[in-house]
């Protein structure tokens, strides 16, 4: 028998993180939207309250969460704002690697250094050319000696103006292209590393993204995350990890979009009774809470392989991104169509969240990717 009943600790957590989005991210979703800066306040927070890096070790000041506490905490940020509660999950994205692969020192001085500045990290993997096609990467980190040398061109990399240090992706050997492709822990005010203006976005903008430059950066031989040439695989391990969030950031958004058109339309009298007595309306609200409930069961369940070590975690993670997000964007198409002018308007949450969940489309490979990561796994 299947028990879908969530455990103390996971109504605990629930209960935490929706009382931390509830006084802290709602009430300023709308306020650094506006401004499109990161909310730094919120995160100084954030870590008071013990809401950071939740799935990273205790030792190292994180909650030790599973996969699937983490969907639930993941939930209840994008409930609030997936901008600012991506830039919270971002910062774990940039973590996982160290999660993975580092050694012993490396943990204790990059994550403490995290903690003790309560800061955070980026990821950074994109370049121009060199998006869903991790092996097109041209970046490279030539050693000499005891370091490397860095150069390269990275594009949409979030958090990096605001970063403490960056996991970097790069070529140890371009002559063997992405067969040498290694990590790296880029501390952001090395010498040599310029971060452009964040770019300008249509939605997340509390979250944001800066293309950086790599100009001869010395990295330290210490900095190499595993050894050479594990570049790609720790890169798809971490999204095997870390797409469940993407889901379960958007699942969150979409319950907030779905309640707001929800208790419009029960209030809006329209042919002298709520609009949600008309069984057109009562139909696409039927239809939604189908989509939030099976994206709900989707990102529990990858999250439940992956905490499990099942085989088919990778491509249920992929599934549960895919599905989640563009659910996601269903919701909230449907909710501003429910509430018509007012849903287009900047007086309520839909505009805004139509505008977000656009994004989780397209970050960590984008649903088309999800799809050939998904055929590949059934067809192989």
């Amino acid at each position: 028998m299947i028990d879908f009943t969530l455990t103390d600790k996971q109504l605990e957590i629930q209960a935490k993180y929706r009382d931390f989005t509830k006084r802290w991210i709602t009430p300023n979703a709308l306020k650094f939207d506006e401004l499109a800066e990161f909310p730094w306040p919120v995160v100084k927070a954030a870590y008071e309250e013990g809401i950071m890096n939740g799935p990273l070790p205790t030792q190292f000041g994180g909650n030790g969460y599973s996969l699937i506490e983490g969907a639930i905490a993941a939930e209840e940020l994008g409930a609030g704002c997936i901008g600012i509660g991506i830039g919270i999950e971002a910062n774990t994205l940039a973590l996982t690697p160290l999660l993975l692969v580092a050694n012993e020192w490396q943990q204790k001085e990059f994550y403490g250094r995290i903690h003790e500045e309560k800061g955070v990290a980026a990821y950074a993997l994109t370049e121009p050319n060199a998006g869903s096609d991790v092996q097109g990467i041209k970046s490279t980190a030539i050693k000499h000696g005891d370091k490397y040398i860095l150069n390269g061109h990275k594009r949409f990399i979030t958090n990096a103006e605001v970063s403490t240090f960056m996991t970097v992706f790069a070529l140890t050997d371009p002559e063997r292209g992405s067969r040498s492709l290694s990590a790296f822990i880029v501390p952001t005010n090395s010498p040599g590393v310029e971060i452009k203006p964040h770019l300008m976005k249509m939605g997340q903008r509390a979250s944001v993204q800066n293309e950086i430059i790599f100009h001869d950066v010395e990295v330290p031989a210490t900095h190499l995350l595993g050894r050479e040439g594990e570049g790609f695989l720790i890169a798809m391990k971490t999204f095997d990890r870390t797409r469940n969030g993407v889901g379960a950031l958007a699942l969150g958004a979409a319950r907030t979009a779905y309640e707001t058109a929800r208790d419009w339309a029960k209030n809006r009298i329209q042919f002298g009774k709520p609009i949600a007595a008309q069984q057109a309306i009562a139909f696409m609200l039927a239809d939604i809470d189908v989509l939030i409930e099976t994206s709900r069961l989707l990102v529990y369940r990858s999250a439940h392989a992956y905490d499990a070590g099942l085989k088919e975690a990778s491509k249920l993670s992929a599934m549960a991104k895919l599905y989640a997000s563009d659910s996601a964007m269903k919701v909230a198409t449907d909710a501003v169509q429910i509430m018509g002018g007012d849903g287009y308007s900047r007086d309520f949450m839909v505009e805004k969240i139509m505008r977000d969940v656009k994004l989780n489309q397209i970050y960590e490979g984008t649903n088309q990717v999800q799809r050939v990561v998904i055929s590949k796994s059934i067809l192989k």
